[in-house]
């Protein structure tokens, strides 16, 4: 794909949906923390309704380490992979506390060193709560990125350096956004909606649907 077609798209993208934001729900760098951690092989809509429970018991590194692994666990039980999840974060509240004056760092070696963390979670982190132009790759940015061409690669990482590199620094700060509501609501993974897509025309998937 050229970089005027890439160009265009991201265009179209940026007018549709000119401020775009996670689908979870925080008002905090460290809710947000906590809900990305939550989020990972789990669902945002199953998150949020953790989350709307715990945050009004619990939304400080002291207050979720107050409640202790199994307390937190009665939070988030709906939640996949909950047992790891509880053990992760309640570590991480214990580092935040003794080493970050209970604060999330906006700094990428620091996020990544924490419990649970990775580089898709602090690129999240680090583009939604500080304005970072991160972009993080999940399974819907690479699957609308390779299946349109946008930015093919074999992985996640390659997909993000490519993206690091094609797309204009104006649309940085937001594409991860357009891209994870591309492949989350139309880009789909078993049966695109192609007929009902903004950027079909554009996009170099060669089987295309009618939907």
């Amino acid at each position: 794909m050229n970089n005027q077609k890439r160009r265009e798209i991201l265009t179209r993208l940026r007018d549709a949906n000119p401020k775009p934001t996670t689908e979870l729900n925080y008002q905090t760098p460290f809710e947000l923390l906590i809900a990305v951690m939550l989020s990972a092989q789990a669902t945002d809509v199953s998150v949020n309704k953790a989350t709307a429970k715990l945050y009004p018991v619990a939304n400080t590194p002291e207050s979720i380490y107050a409640l202790g692994v199994d307390g937190l666990k009665t939070y988030i039980r709906t939640i996949g992979l909950y047992n790891a999840k509880a053990e992760n974060i309640i570590k991480t509240c214990q580092i935040l506390i003794n080493q970050h004056h209970s604060q999330v760092p906006e700094n990428r070696a620091a996020l990544e060193a924490l419990p649970g963390v990775g580089r898709k979670t602090a690129n999240v982190v680090l583009n939604t709560a500080f304005g970072w132009p991160t972009i993080a790759v999940d399974t819907h940015i690479f699957r609308v990125c390779n299946r349109t061409k946008f930015a093919s690669g074999k992985n996640v990482n390659q997909v993000e350096e490519k993206l690091l590199k094609v797309v204009p620094s104006e649309f940085k700060v937001d594409v991860h956004h357009w891209l994870i509501l591309q492949g989350r609501y139309t880009c789909v993974a078993r049966k695109p909606r192609c007929g009902s897509c903004l950027i079909e025309d554009l996009c170099e998937f060669k089987d295309k649907t009618s939907d």
